[in-house]
Order: structure tokens, then C-alpha cells, then sequence
């Protein structure tokens, strides 16, 4: 047992400001004192919510006579599509009707702890059949999403592993152009299953091997009286929306027409490829963030939780498979059929030519970022089998204690802090910082800059370094984004001082 479930099993965990139950809070009789604070004003509690969110069993129909039962957001998957204003204050209402505590994250959002969605952080739960009103200004503009952030273990039922995810896109004040419409694609697996091995390669990185982080590994192995692999997760089924390949309407274009992909990775741990044969996709913003130099790529990557959104013009009629280049995955689902007006025949497939994805092409071309007010230096290793059988991971030697909860890296609000990054296992790491963002400033060991992110993969025995502005107070999540790597170790914590 967790230590998020010891507390709520014992009872230590008391109905608290926004997190009553629902047969209890009432927010027409705007009783809750903490609430009526954090909104400014009493009289928000009589107010409608903007979107309601119900966190519940439903059923997600990925293809013919396939159904799956999965915990999920009003009883969909993906969950709604809620869209924000940027700068004006919403109201959602969050409600728990399954028998357990969840936790509702707002990925990507520079908000408080108090509805990050962060139990290791301090957000309070949203308790069994109880309910959460939040009241926040959205930010930044650009495309983010919600999860759940419970630890699932070995319940391959729970967490990330759930059909608990949506997408969020905040509307800038200023819309951008060149494109004539939009379409959310979200790409996720279902039916997870335990295997021995199984890592990803990280050929497809641009980047070098870092010897000397492969010698660490290797030490470790030859060290270790454990000779076997740890458990990693595989899947059964592969969808974009929800379907699998084949299944439900395909995306009907027309000639010429400019298509705005906002594309999420809503997987628990997987790695996503996706190609348009024919096409190209100009990325115009990471995470989110608009990019400094907008480029055309035959292929996009995304690891888990990253996004990207892609203007693709259409200019090469038929019908055809936009889908990942793993050929099982792909075959098990992982694709959607593109087809233009007036064409018809069997979805067509041809796979691109190899192509390395790296990140800086999209940066600014020799211009320096600032000197950082202090460097924070990590490596992280793996222990392979070494808890149970699963992995476990460390983070400068330490596995994150989630009995202790205890704050690895202290900050100072204002400071600019570069986060050095070495990976000394042959595991990619999608490595995301909360309510916070962090730019770019040296990956595949070129130097570049503007490239601001929330989530950015790490390669297999290769280096990052990342700068960001310790300018959102309160205790903030680290973490890879691989729920079966977050769950045994690959956690830290920063606090403000």
C-alpha cells in the first residue's frame, strides 16, 4: 500500500476546503471559507461551473465488438476537450465517483499546489464519491491536458494505465494563422500486460552515446547479484482517439486545405511515432509553446506526455494511414485513415525514410542563453529487478521515498537554475517539471535555445541540460513521465526557500 492510500485508509486525511463530499458541500450555501479566499469573491460559489468533470467507469468502444471498461472522464475516452481563455478566470467541477481517492492534474499549467494535482506536492484528494470545485486563471495559451496522478505499481488498472486522460488547449489573446481548422488527435494504448525486457531503443534520438554513462550502467550490472530484467509494460491495444486503425470516421479532407494537428501523447509509458505519407508536418509549437523556428518533419516523436502541434498541408490526394512506423503497433491500432474528398479505395501505407528527431532544429541559431544563477546536477540510474521485480530507479542515488516525501533540491524565487541531466541507463525518459517550463539549452550535445517545453526526452546513456525560472512558489514535482519508472523511484521534489 501506497502512502497516499495509507493516509486515506486511516482516516488521517479529513474532508478540507474544495474537497468535501459531495453529500456535504453545497456551494450555493458558500460555507467553504478557504474557497471563497482562493476565488476572490463569495458569490463565484453560486455560479455555474464552466465544465464538469466526472471521474467514473465507462465503456470505450476501440473497435469492432471490442469494448474496454476503464476508469475514465464523463464516462469517454479522451476525456472532453475543454478549451480556455488565456487570462480569464474558469470554474470546473470535479467529481469522484469511483470508491477510491484521485488525484486531477493540470499538466503543462503554471498554477498553485493547492489544484496542481500533485499529491507528493500537497493537492489535496478528490475523495470517493466526493467532488472539487476549482477556481483558477488558466496559463499559458497553447495545448495541455489532464490526468490522473496516482501511483498505479503493479495495478495495471490504475493510473496512467486508465483511460484518465483529456486534452485542454488555452485560446492566446492573439489567435495564430496559417491554418484552416483543427483537429485533437490523442494517442493512447489499453489492456496492459507485465513482460520481462522490452526497453526502447533510442535510435530514432539524434544525439551520442555518453560512454562513460554506459560504464556506470554496465558497473552496476556486473555488480548486482540480481541478473535478471525488471518487469516493463507492454499493450494489447493501440488507439488515436479511442479507435484502433480502421475503426470509426476517417479525417475527411480537402485539397489544399492547411489541417492544425494538436497531437497528445496520453500514454502510461510508450514512446509514439506518427508519419503522413505524402505529407510533411510544419511543428509550430512544442508542449505548447510556439517554437522560435517553425520546420517541416517527415516524422514526429512524441514521448509520453509530450505534445505537438503541426500544420499539414494537403496536397497529395487519396486515402491514407497517418500512423505510428512500428509496424505491430501500428497493426494493432495505432493509426488513423486520412482521406481526401472524392477519393476512395483501401487506405494506403509507405513507410518514410529513416529520420533522426532533434529538437534543436527548432531553436534559435546561435544565440546564447543567460548564465544560470546555479547548475543542479542529476544522474539517474536503474536497479534492474531490485524491488519485487520491478526496476528501480534513483535519482543521484536516492529512489524517491513516498513515505517520507522529503524535498531533494532547494530553490530561491527568481533564481534561473540549469538542470543537468545524465541518464546512465539504456531507458528513454520523458522528463517533465511541474507548473513550470524550462528551456532548451544544450540536448544530443548541441547548444541551442528558445525551445521552451514541459516534458522533453532523454536518451538512453545520453545528457540534457535544461534552464528554467524558479518563479512559481510551493513545492514542485520532477519526474519521468513512464508511470511504471515514477511509481519505484524516478521522483525528486524542489521546494522554495
Amino acid at each position: 500500500m501506497d502512502r497516499r492510500k495509507f493516509i486515506w485508509s486511516t482516516g488521517l486525511v479529513l474532508p478540507i476546503a474544495g474537497m468535501l463530499p459531495a453529500s456535504v458541500f453545497n456551494p450555493a450555501k458558500a460555507t467553504d471559507v478557504k474557497l471563497k479566499t482562493e476565488a476572490g469573491n463569495g458569490n463565484i460559489l453560486k455560479q455555474k461551473a464552466d465544465y464538469t468533470i466526472r471521474i467514473g467507469i465507462g465503456l470505450i468502444e476501440v473497435g469492432p465488438q471490442h469494448i474496454i471498461s476503464t476508469v475514465c472522464y464523463n464516462n469517454q475516452f479522451p476525456g472532453p476537450l475543454l478549451r480556455f481563455k488565456e487570462g480569464r478566470q474558469t470554474i470546473v467541477d470535479i467529481y469522484n465517483d469511483t470508491d477510491s481517492p484521485e488525484q486531477f492534474h493540470w499538466h503543462g499549467q503554471f498554477i498553485p499546489v493547492s489544484i496542481d494535482g500533485s499529491a507528493e506536492e500537497g493537492t489535496p484528494y478528490i475523495p470517493p464519491h466526493g467532488m472539487r470545485r476549482e477556481i483558477f486563471v488558466p496559463k499559458p495559451s497553447g495545448l495541455r491536458f489532464y490526468h490522473t496522478h496516482m501511483l498505479a505499481g503493479a495495478d495495471l488498472s490504475a493510473g496512467q494505465y486508465s483511460g484518465q486522460v483529456g486534452p485542454v488547449y488555452i485560446e492566446p489573446k492573439v489567435k495564430p494563422s496559417g491554418y484552416d481548422r483543427e483537429e485533437f488527435l490523442m494517442l493512447k494504448e489499453f489492456e496492459p500486460y507485465f513482460m520481462r525486457g522490452g526497453d526502447m531503443s533510442s535510435d530514432f534520438l539524434s544525439g551520442p552515446v555518453i560512454a562513460e554513462l554506459k560504464a556506470m550502467q554496465d558497473k552496476r550490472e556486473k555488480e548486482s547479484p540480481i541478473k535478471i530484467k525488471g518487469y516493463e509494460v507492454g499493450y494489447k491495444v493501440f488507439t488515436i482517439n479511442g479507435r484502433q486503425l480502421g475503426h470509426g470516421k476517417p479525417i475527411e479532407v480537402k485539397y489544399g486545405e492547411r489541417i492544425l494537428f494538436h497531437i497528445v501523447n496520453g500514454s502510461g509509458s510508450e514512446i509514439r511515432s506518427l508519419a503522413l505519407p505524402g505529407h510533411t508536418f510544419k511543428v509550430i509549437a512544442l508542449d505548447g509553446f510556439p517554437v522560435p523556428n517553425p520546420t517541416e518533419v517527415p516524422v514526429l516523436w512524441l514521448g509520453t506526455a509530450e505534445r505537438i502541434s503541426a500544420i499539414v498541408e494537403m496536397k497529395h490526394p487519396g486515402v491514407w494511414i497517418m500512423g505510428d512506423l512500428a509496424d505491430d503497433d501500428r497493426g494493432n491500432g495505432m493509426g488513423t485513415i486520412i482521406q481526401y474528398t472524392g477519393q476512395k479505395g483501401k487506405p494506403q501505407w509507405i513507410k518514410p525514410k529513416p529520420y533522426l528527431w532533434d529538437y534543436t532544429v527548432f531553436g534559435k541559431k546561435n544565440k546564447p542563453v543567460p548564465e544560470p544563477d546555479e547548475i543542479i546536477k542529476m544522474v539517474f540510474a536503474k536497479q534492474n529487478a531490485a524491488e519485487n521485480g520491478f526496476n528501480r530507479w534513483t535519482i543521484n542515488g536516492i529512489a524517491f521515498n513516498m513515505m517520507e516525501m522529503k524535498p531533494m533540491f532547494h530553490l530561491k524565487e527568481g533564481k534561473r537554475y540549469r538542470l543537468k541531466m545524465y541518464n546512465a541507463s539504456d531507458d528513454i525518459h520523458p522528463m517533465h517539471l511541474h507548473r513550470h517550463n524550462f528551456e532548451l539549452t544544450k540536448i544530443g550535445g548541441k547548444h541551442t535555445s528558445g525551445i521552451m517545453k514541459d516534458v522533453v526526452m532523454l536518451g538512453g546513456f545520453q545528457e540534457i541540460e535544461v534552464d528554467f525560472i524558479a518563479d512559481n512558489p510551493g513545492r514542485t514535482l520532477f519526474h519521468c513521465h513512464m508511470q511504471l519508472h515514477m511509481d519505484f523511484g524516478f521522483m525528486a521534489l524542489f521546494d522554495y526557500v
